[in-house]
């Protein structure tokens, strides 16, 4: 049986390998809804849940081209603290906001630059999911 195209709501737990978790909607007390094979999730995750029962729980291991991607170094842009004139009271390794005037990117502050990593946090990670399919529609 295909859930693809089907509106469904899953639980699940996140973990890296090292075991720390990342995310859960356990935690949260409600579970996550999205159209399965719709593109709306990661997707390793998606393609989990296709064949999944109503009612069934399992773990995968995600590797990062099925998740996040893997980390690209050319996503990192480093920009002189000179060049902002606020410099001197931005937190040394701290993390201030800089915005395009549409949307805002977090940028680490270092001492003579700051760095703005466009890379999801989670890029370049395996990823573990224990999902629990609780609704299908």
């Amino acid at each position: 049986m295909s859930n693809a195209g089907k509106k469904v709501k899953a639980h699940y737990r996140g973990t890296l390998d090292d075991g720390t978790q990342f995310d859960s909607s356990y935690d949260r007390g409600t579970p996550i809804e999205f159209t399965c094979m719709a593109g709306q999730m990661i997707p390793g995750f998606d393609a989990a849940v296709e064949g999944m029962a109503l009612g069934e729980k399992k773990t995968v291991r995600i590797e990062p081209k099925d998740a996040y991607g893997e980390y690209d170094p050319n996503r990192v842009q480093r920009i002189p603290r000179s060049q902002f004139p606020n410099a001197d009271q931005m937190p040394l390794g701290g993390t201030v906001y800089l915005s395009n005037g549409f949307q805002q990117f977090p940028a680490k502050v270092e001492e003579t630059e700051l760095v703005v990593d466009m890379n999801h946090e989670l890029a370049g990670k395996a990823l573990t999911f224990e999902i629990e399919l609780v609704e299908i529609a």
